[in-house]
């Protein structure tokens, strides 16, 4: 059997893995996470090549037993605390509940939900890539074509993982994607070379998402920041940008605006009202830098958006 590395690590407050894991996984059939109650397993590739991390945590308060293998093994081992929210500092969010700057509404769920925290990967590229897939299409569509880059350019994850764990292709697998290879993914032109642009700048990408997390969470695209260096991707905008920070560095304020459901349900749930994303935007800047996390316990909160209209239908892109 591979050799795994192995350590325990406590995270000094409750912790529920499908809670906070939960927004790495596209679709119940991502190939590159399992995710149950107690246990979660995931591989993805590291700077030191791929790896497979499996976390065992019982309950809420208990430490997390890690185990991993592979030879970005080690690397894996050393990010996994920011899995289970080592950089997510909750204090001032907190402190914000006791003084009464919250709707009650947030405060109800913060109190309810105290083992929710905000994941962080430090991995730029696949969360990009997810992302990309995911602009202007129903999930149905975007989690086909995840899955089918996965089955066809990605590899089977090392160690005694589970049956059908895969790691994400890298960027040099996706740039040998012909026009044909894409449709048959259903990504359309314009996500296709939204893509190859990605490929083209990963490296670099992911030389800013190595930079110290504090210059890669402002909610501005100021110069000299990783969101600046993802905004200068053609077709790469401010719902890409949010989609991936959220992912790869926990961001707590990047939202996603001009997401198809996301205003409608922020409005509904603070105002009663349906609302667009410049009113969304206002709505929620007194709670900035936090307003990830109010959207997040908004989300956790029980609340559900009214629905009106069909549903979107899948795409057919044989011709486009």
């Amino acid at each position: 059997m591979e050799k795994s590395l192995s350590a325990r690590y406590d995270p000094q407050r409750p912790v529920t893995l499908h809670k906070t894991l939960g927004i790495l996984r596209r679709g119940l059939g991502d190939p590159t996470i399992r995710l149950a109650k107690s246990e979660a397993w995931l591989a993805f590739a590291t700077p030191l090549g791929d790896a497979t991390l499996h976390i065992h945590k019982p309950s809420p308060t208990s430490p997390a037993a890690l185990q991993a293998w592979g030879p970005g093994a080690q690397w894996a081992m050393g990010s996994a605390p920011n899995l289970l929210g080592a950089q997510d500092n909750w204090a001032d969010f907190d402190l914000g509940i006791k003084e009464g700057r919250f709707p009650e509404i947030i405060a109800r769920s913060r109190v309810e939900h105290p083992d929710f925290v905000l994941p962080s990967t430090g991995r730029i590229f696949e969360h990009a890539a997810g992302a990309i897939l995911e602009q202007r299409v129903t999930g149905i569509e975007a989690n086909h074509a995840w899955r089918w880059l996965i089955r066809h350019l990605g590899h089977r994850a090392p160690g005694p993982a589970p049956e059908g764990l895969m790691i994400f292709p890298g960027p040099q697998r996706l740039a040998s994607m012909k026009r044909w290879d894409w449709q048959e993914a259903r990504v359309e032109g314009q996500r296709a070379n939204t893509m190859a642009r990605l490929v083209q700048v990963a490296g670099s990408l992911q030389w800013w998402a190595d930079k110290p997390i504090e210059h890669a969470k402002p909610a501005a695209m100021a110069p000299g920041t990783l969101a600046a260096a993802l905004g200068s991707v053609p077709g790469i905008g401010p719902w890409t940008i949010a989609e991936t920070l959220q992912r790869s560095h926990g961001s707590a304020d990047h939202i996603s605006v001009g997401d198809f459901h996301l205003a409608d349900f922020v409005g509904q749930v603070l105002t009663g009202s349906r609302i667009s994303d410049a009113q969304m935007l206002e709505l929620l800047a007194p709670y900035a830098p936090h307003r990830q996390r109010v959207v997040r316990l908004l989300l956790l909160s029980g609340q559900k958006k009214q629905s009106f209209g069909p549903r979107y239908a899948p795409l057919d892109h044989r011709r486009r």
